[in-house]
């Protein structure tokens, strides 16, 4: 990867950086259309591995016009977020699809009740890393190929290491070969 950069021009550079400027401009724009799609409510507030948690539940806003690309799928899910109370940090995410879901005209379809559950945790009071992620769906390819699956992942055993350098005074780098 440092190699890649290394040897990229003064355009290549600035390309990918007006690239990556773009993507960012694109997420900021399809957050405030989650904004506007959902009604949001607060359904109470739950522990969830010890922590405070608001439960907040967005339900598709009635007569929602979609402004960028992709936010045409927001109002055919419904969702519920444990949101950790001190840092603001979704801890767990419930999406459900209450329509069927099609992407490209006859390429994929994904049913009404297909779900995800993504769970996330705090490791060593530093980050939110992920802790469980359960998908039940429910598809179809092609028109011809029906398929469904129960998926599960599970993580676990997070181990925080530290890694260290240390340059010495005259020390060469031996040339590759």
């Amino acid at each position: 990867m440092i190699n890649k950069h290394k040897n990229e021009s003064e355009e290549e550079r600035r390309k990918q950086q007006e690239k990556q400027e773009k993507e960012i401009e694109e997420n900021r724009q399809f957050e405030k259309e989650v904004a506007d799609a959902y009604n949001f409510t607060l359904a109470g507030v739950e522990q969830r591995e010890g922590r405070d948690t608001y439960v907040i539940d967005g339900t598709p806003r009635p007569g929602f016009q979609p402004h960028v690309k992709d936010a045409n799928l927001l109002p055919k899910f419904k969702f519920r977020a444990w949101i950790d109370k001190d840092e603001l940090q979704w801890s767990k995410l419930d999406i459900e699809a209450i329509d069927t879901v099609s992407f490209g005209l006859f390429l994929a379809r994904i049913h009404k009740g297909t779900r995800i559950v993504i769970e996330q945790t705090r490791v060593n009071d530093e980050a939110w890393l992920p802790k469980h992620v359960a998908v039940r769906f429910d598809a179809r390819i092609a028109l011809f190929k029906e398929i469904a699956a129960n998926l599960d992942f599970n993580y676990r055993d997070y181990k925080k290491f530290r890694t260290g350098i240390k340059i010495l005074p005259g020390a060469t780098m031996p040339s590759q070969p």
